[in-house]
Formats: C-alpha cells, sequence, structure tokens
C-alpha cells in the first residue's frame, strides 16, 4: 500500500494557516466502484457497477473470491448497474443485506440477499427477495444511494426517471417514487411493510414509501448521527449542483426540482408555492470544469480532529475535493487529475474513503493537521521557511520519525528518518517552488506544514 498519493493544500480566507487533506492509496484493481461501506466488522465492502461487490481487508488487500456477483441480473452501462449497499443493522445475526440495481429492463430494483451460512466472505445469490420494483421511463437518472437510519428503516434515494428537465414532472409527483427519498420498513413479512409517520401513509395524495420529494438524480446521500440530519448531494441540470440537509425527523419536505435547479428557478409552470420547498444548503456552479457532484459524508472519526463536522464531497469532472464547513462556506482541493471521484465511504471507526470510478482505486482521507493530544511528535518547529539550502526541525519527540517533502504535484521529493533536533535537512537538490512537508511517527500520527523552497 501506498503511504501518500496526494498532499493538497487548502486555503481559506477565514484561517491564517494552511490545513493538509492527504489521499493514501488504499486498494487499486478495482472496476467502476460505485459505493464503500462496511458491515460494522474491519471490512469494506467495495459495490462495483458491473454486478460485483468485492470485500477488501484492513490491509487494502482485495479478497479474490467475489462477496457477491449478479451480473446476469443487471445492465450494466452508462449511469446503470448494480448501484447501492446497505447492511441490516441486525446484520451479525440475521445475515441480511440490501442491493439497489437495475434489472435488464433498466427498473429500479431493491432487493435483500443473505451471507452464507457457512463462509462470512461470501453472499448466498440464491436468497434474493425483491422489496421494489420501480419502471423508468428513461436511461439516465438512477438514483441509488441506499442506507439503515437510526430507527432501523431502509431508506432509499431514487432519480427522477430521467432525460432532460423531467418531462414526466416525477419529481413533484408526489404519486410516484422518482425523483423521492423513500422510507421502508423491511422487517415484515412480505416485501415490506409501510411506517405508520411516513407523511404520506394512508392519503390519497402520495405514496406511502415517500418521505421527501424534489430530487432530480442525488448521487449519494449520508447520515450526519451527530446533528441527526441526512446529507443529500443532488445532480444539477446543466449550471447548479446542490447540497441539502434533511433533518431525519422532518418528513415531507420538498427540495424543488423540476422547478428549481438550486436556488434559481428552472421550470415553475403549475409549481407549489416557493415557500413551500426547501433550499439547499450550499450550492455551486459549473466553472472550473465543474459538472456533477459526489456525495459523501460528515467526518465523525476519531483520528483527525479538524476534520470534525465537516462535510466531504467531491466534483466528477474537476477531480476536486470540495470541504462544506459548518458555515455552509465550500473551500475546494486542487484536482487529483485522473480520478473522477464516484463515492465516498466509512470504515466502521467512521474513517473516510473515496473512490475513483476510471482509475479503479480507493483512497484514504488523511490529514496533516491534528489535535494537540493527538501529536505524538511534540511541538514542532521547522525553520527557516523559506529555505534554499536546508531546513532545521525542533520538537521533534520520536525517535521513530520520519520526514516527506511532497511536490504540489503529489511527487515525493525526499524521504528521510534521519531526524534531530536542531539538525540541518539537506534541501539544495530541490528545485525552487511550495511543497508539503509531512512527518508521521511509528504510532501513525503526523504533522505537516506548507514549505518554500527558494
Amino acid at each position: 500500500m501506498k503511504k501518500l498519493l496526494f498532499t493538497i493544500s487548502i486555503f481559506s480566507s477565514l484561517i491564517a494557516n494552511s490545513q493538509s487533506i492527504n489521499l493514501e492509496e488504499f486498494a487499486t484493481g478495482l472496476t467502476s466502484p460505485v459505493e464503500i461501506t462496511n458491515a460494522n466488522d474491519s471490512r469494506l465492502f467495495v459495490v462495483q457497477q458491473n454486478g460485483i461487490i468485492k470485500i477488501i481487508q484492513p490491509n487494502g488487500t482485495i479478497n479474490a473470491t467475489n462477496f457477491l456477483n449478479i451480473g446476469s441480473k443487471i445492465i450494466f452501462g452508462g449511469e446503470r448497474g448494480l448501484l447501492g449497499l446497505a447492511f441490516h443493522p441486525q446484520y451479525s445475526s440475521n445475515g441480511y443485506f440490501f442491493v439497489y440495481y437495475n434489472n435488464p429492463a433498466g427498473n429500479i430494483i431493491v432487493a435483500r440477499y443473505s451471507v452464507s451460512t457457512t463462509d462470512p466472505n461470501v453472499a448466498d445469490p440464491a436468497t434474493e427477495k425483491i422489496l421494489l420494483n420501480i419502471p423508468k421511463p428513461f436511461d439516465n437518472h438512477n438514483g441509488g444511494s441506499i442506507h439503515f437510519a437510526p430507527d432501523g428503516k431502509l431508506w432509499i434515494i431514487t432519480g427522477d426517471g430521467g432525460s432532460g428537465g423531467d418531462p414526466n414532472n416525477n419529481a413533484q409527483n408526489k404519486n410516484v417514487l422518482l425523483g423521492k427519498m423513500l422510507r421502508i420498513d423491511v422487517d415484515a413479512t412480505g416485501p415490506y411493510n409501510i411506517p405508520p409517520d411516513n407523511p404520506f401513509a394512508g392519503t390519497i395524495d402520495g405514496a406511502d414509501e415517500i418521505w421527501a420529494y424534489g430530487l432530480r438524480n442525488a448521487w449519494k446521500f449520508s447520515f450526519d448521527l451527530t446533528t441527526g440530519n441526512a446529507m443529500i448531494a443532488d445532480v444539477g441540470q446543466g449550471a447548479i449542483e446542490e447540497i441539502n440537509k434533511m433533518p431525519i425527523t422532518q418528513a415531507g419536505l420538498n427540495y424543488g426540482w423540476r422547478c428549481y435547479e438550486g436556488n434559481n428557478a428552472y421550470n415553475t409552470a403549475g409549481c407549489a408555492a416557493q415557500s413551500s420547498m426547501t433550499f439547499p444548503i450550499a450550492v455551486y456552479d459549473h466553472s472550473g470544469g465543474k459538472c456533477s457532484i459526489t456525495g459523501g459524508y460528515v467526518y465523525r472519526g476519531t483520528q483527525y480532529p479538524s476534520l470534525q463536522g465537516k462535510y466531504f464531497f467531491a466534483d466528477y469532472c474537476s477531480t476536486q475535493i470540495g470541504i462544506l464547513d459548518s458555515n455552509n462556506t465550500i473551500t475546494w482541493t486542487s484536482p487529483y487529475s485522473g480520478n473522477n471521484f464516484s463515492t465516498f465511504g466509512e470504515d466502521y471507526q467512521k474513517g473516510l474513503y473515496v473512490a475513483a470510478v476510471n482509475s479503479g482505486k480507493i483512497f484514504k482521507i488523511s490529514t496533516g493537521t491534528l489535535g494537540t493530544q493527538e501529536n505524538t511528535l511534540g511541538t514542532i518547529k521547522v525553520y527557516p521557511n523559506p529555505a534554499s539550502k536546508e531546513i532545521f526541525i525542533d520538537g521533534v519527540t520520536d525517535k521513530k520519525a520520519t520526514l516527506e517533502i511532497i511536490s504540489a504535484e503529489g511527487r515525493k521529493v525526499l524521504e528521510t528518518d534521519q531526524i534531530s533536533n536542531g539538525k540541518g535537512i539537506n534541501i539544495s537538490g530541490i528545485p525552487a517552488g511550495v511543497y508539503f512537508i509531512n512527518l508521521k511517527s511509528g504510532e501513525q500520527k503526523s504533522y505537516s506544514q506548507k514549505l518554500i523552497i527558494k
């Protein structure tokens, strides 16, 4: 496993110092990864759009045997395929997990499977129980993100059915299941039960399964259980990408599509009053080559306190990762060229990962900015800065510490474990430019800062 692939410095007018995030290459060799999740243990499960689910071990090794292969049941290509995976909250005892895919007719299928009774690394493909079968009028806009909430219900996001501009007005039509957040009770003898507190349960105007509506093609949502919100990234029509925040206790919200794209009017003919709709907490346009949002997670791990509470997402075309802070301000990294980010995911300890659909790689997100309680490297001072011939480092208390200098393009230009307080490190062979120093201890703690070489 490569310890470091990229280091990008993020600047904000609100802070005086730069904060760095790192993408560590964790696994490679996957085919069109579109979902990363866990079963509340140390394994990662990666959904491939071609109908295969792979298991990745904690050291980044991919199991040779597939967890599940339903390639014969799906249509794969464009925006269609196997798109979602969620493990039942009682998976460890009942072995149930749920998938979201397009069948050969293009319909949206939500189905339950069971793990093998003899091998925890293999599912039983003969156990399929189809819960939902939703016809679609067009190939695109399939949605596909599914998660269990703390209420034990399965939450499902569907696309508006496809084409452009939602020509059938599906997202605003409360009587169809397209362009919606659905919520169902899967602990049923039949396909599923309707939770009685769903907003349209038992009513004439609204399908029983609907929890929220007015979504175009939400490409990934996640729960932030610390604040009790669902974070929904909805792909725009042609100009605006949006991030919505939905309190998981607030039912029946209308997110506005096709009437509005982001905060802008799109096609308001026949639409309800603007005041009845819920608008995004953040939007961005397509400047700088941006085109399509990939939703992620609010970081709630413990390893990197400086990332706490920040929502990580990406733009598919610009290959940038966006970070939304508590003030709903977006900060962008520089592009990670060659990586079209298709999904984020969490391990069982809330560590964050991101996948590139084109390169088949999974990266782990980390940062060089750690809390003082975690910095076993001591109080670090790097000087002079700018520097030309050598640098000195004071405050290193870990004898196993190593130093890396990384270029702005992510290339490692120097690595050494010969670090002593006050002892010079020769940098005379490194061309002038902006670099990043990463100090890592034997306990996998780290410290980063920008270094200018003149």
